[in-house]
Parts: structure tokens; C-alpha cells; sequence
């Protein structure tokens, strides 16, 4: 007769923020992408804040960058999860990373865009003493 596993234990909800809140902490020690990805992100906040920008065009920044701290933590982790594998050299998991990795190009592109979108008229209309 098979034993059965253990089961998991069971977390609150103040467990599953704790153990979120530990890998946010572990990522942001250790992964240098991850920290300039989150100064842009605190960044462009502050400066949507000064610039005066509507509560939905906050939101688009905050979001926006959200997204691609989502997508680099997400690489990070499949990259963590690929390199237990034995065939490191595999082209699969090359071309897993490499997909990850375009993941999180594609949402900084997408966050430039958006950037440009929406801080653009307003810089311009300064630079040139126009009201934006």
C-alpha cells in the first residue's frame, strides 16, 4: 500500500503575502534588472505626480510599469526553474530564456511607447513654453 503524500500546509493570507513579500525582497537584492526596471518604475511616478497627470493617466503609469516588473520577475523565475535542468546547453531551454527574455523587451518597448505617449506632450509643450 503507497503512503500518501503530506499535505501543504495550510497558509493565511498574511502567509502568501509574506512569502510574496520574500521573493519581491530576494529579486530586488539580487537581480540588477529588476532594480533599474523599479527606479525607472518610481521614476516615472514621481514625475507623472509633478507633471500633474490625470488619476487614469497615473494609472496607465503605474500599471505600465507594473507590467514589466511582473514580466522580469517572471524571467527570473523561469530562468531559475531552467537552470536546475542537467542540459544546461539544451536548445530548448536556450530558447525558453531567449522567449522570456523577449517577454520582458516587448513590455519595456510597450512602457516606452506609452511613456512617449503620454509624458511626450507635455515635455514638448514645456520645452517650448507652450501650455500642455
Amino acid at each position: 500500500m503507497k503512503s500518501r503524500p503530506a499535505p501543504a500546509p495550510v497558509r493565511t493570507i498574511f502567509g502568501s503575502i509574506g512569502c510574496a513579500w520574500e521573493g519581491l525582497s530576494y529579486a530586488l537584492r539580487s537581480q540588477r534588472n529588476l532594480r533599474i526596471h523599479m527606479a525607472a518604475a518610481v521614476t516615472a511616478v514621481v514625475a507623472a505626480v509633478a507633471l500633474e497627470f490625470t488619476p487614469l493617466e497615473l494609472a496607465l503609469v503605474v500599471l505600465t510599469a507594473c507590467v514589466v516588473i511582473l514580466a522580469e520577475m517572471l524571467n527570473t523565475a523561469l530562468e531559475f526553474a531552467l537552470n536546475l535542468l542537467e542540459a544546461r546547453d539544451h536548445p530548448v531551454v536556450r530558447a525558453a530564456k531567449d522567449l522570456a527574455a523577449g517577454g520582458v523587451l516587448a513590455a519595456v518597448a510597450g512602457s516606452l511607447l506609452g511613456a512617449a505617449l503620454l509624458f511626450g506632450p507635455r515635455l514638448w509643450a514645456m520645452l517650448w513654453g507652450l501650455r500642455g
